[in-house]
Formats: structure tokens, C-alpha cells, sequence
């Protein structure tokens, strides 16, 4: 560990409070290696840091929960390597952390699409969970692509919504919300992939559907897409 990141250790430790563990632990992160540092501490303290992407590095390093997620928030995605990627991945031991990776560094990486194809079929939990936050994230962010690039994920999302896992599940119908949130003719197009799962004989499907029909079928939903429909 360079000097330079026990410096940011030491300001993570100075910042914690373990009153927030509890917290934590009943939305489900895993507080194992936690300290307690909220979310606008570490981005307020990522953007004075960024970008670095040897810190980032050495932060990973660390194990710390939220030396993690401040990591993300350090690094370059320019500098970011696909090998990077899935040893990071690998490490994925809670939600936030593998939600908060995917939004802030890995999805705006040249490596997000084929990282999305390659860990949506892999089967540790927060792998695959990422693959599926990554297309979640891109549906939001990319907005330049085609809806044909959005629809070719609909297999994926199809065969993601047999796996009864809690935050497996929970990403797929992610995935499918945002899509269907892009514009009219996706918000159409995933409807039918929802109601296709809704009336599914898998139960962890009938729940990726019934989920994300609540969200597509709202009529807020509907009215924000008809105002802006690019």
C-alpha cells in the first residue's frame, strides 16, 4: 500500500461510523469487511481524488468495503482493462458494491457490452448480477444506440429470469424496466417480454414479469415517454 493511499484509508477511517452498520446489514450489504462511511462521503471525497487509476488499484486492494466503492469512483475508465474488470467482478460480495462498480466506472468502459454478454451466462451471484446492472445502466446512458441493440438483449433477460436468486432476479427485471423505459416502441416491446414471463411456468419469471409490468404499464410511465419520445 502506497503512502498515498494509507492517506485515504486513514481519512475512510476518520469518516466512519459504525452506527451506520446495522443499517447496512438490514438492506441487505454485507458489512464483513464495512466501516461505515455513507455514499455522499465517498463521492464527495472521489471527487476531489479522481481521476487515479493507480489508487484505484491499491484501494481495491485494501479489501475495505467502501475503499471499494470508492475505487469506482477513482478510477479512469480509460485506463480500466477487461482483465480488471473480471477480477473485480470476481470479488463482488454484496449488492451496493457490485451496483455501485457497474455504475460508476464499469459501464461507461469500451468493455461494457462484452462484459454484459459474458457475465449474464456466468453463475456466481454478483457476477451475473453485474451483467445484468451493466445492460440496466446502458439502457439509461447509451443514448446513441439503435432499440434493435436493446431488443437482442431480450433472450438474455428471458433465460436471466429462470434464476430464483434474490439479486439475480431483482437485475433482470432491472434490465427489462429500463429498456422498456427508452421510448414508446421498447416501453411496447418490453411489456410483451414481461407478460410472456408474467405467464410463465417458472416462478422466478412470473416475478421478473409481474415486477417490471408494474413499473412499464404505469401511466406516469407512458406520459414521460409520449413527452419525450427520443
Amino acid at each position: 500500500m502506497t503512502a498515498a493511499t494509507r492517506g485515504v484509508v486513514a481519512e475512510l477511517h476518520a469518516l466512519a461510523d459504525p452506527a451506520r452498520l446495522p443499517g447496512m446489514a438490514r438492506v441487505g450489504i454485507n458489512i464483513e469487511r464495512a466501516i461505515g462511511v455513507s455514499l455522499p462521503h465517498l463521492r464527495k471525497l472521489g471527487r476531489r481524488l479522481r481521476p487515479d487509476h493507480l489508487l484505484a488499484l491499491d484501494l481495491w486492494s485494501t479489501g475495505i468495503h467502501e475503499a471499494r466503492i470508492l475505487a469506482s469512483l477513482v478510477d479512469d475508465p480509460a485506463d480500466v482493462t477487461r482483465e480488471q474488470m473480471d477480477a473485480w467482478a470476481r470479488d463482488f460480495d454484496s449488492w451496493d458494491i457490485c451496483d455501485q462498480v457497474v455504475g460508476n466506472l464499469f459501464e461507461r468502459t469500451p468493455y461494457a457490452v462484452p462484459a454484459a454478454h459474458s457475465w449474464t451466462e456466468r453463475d456466481e451471484t454478483f457476477v451475473k448480477r453485474a451483467g445484468f446492472v451493466l445492460i440496466a445502466t446502458r439502457a439509461v446512458h447509451d443514448r446513441m444506440s439503435p432499440d434493435g441493440l436493446f431488443t437482442a438483449w431480450f433472450p438474455t433477460i428471458r433465460r436471466g429470469a429462470t434464476d430464483d436468486r434474490n439479486y439475480v432476479k431483482k437485475a433482470v427485471s432491472w434490465a427489462l424496466r429500463q429498456i422498456g423505459k427508452r421510448n414508446l416502441a421498447l416501453n411496447a416491446a418490453a411489456i410483451a417480454q414481461a407478460e410472456m414471463l408474467a405467464a410463465s411456468m417458472e416462478t422466478s419469471a412470473r416475478w421478473v414479469g409481474r415486477d417490471a409490468l408494474r413499473e412499464l404499464q404505469l401511466g406516469e410511465t407512458k406520459r414521460r415517454l409520449r413527452l419525450d419520445p427520443d
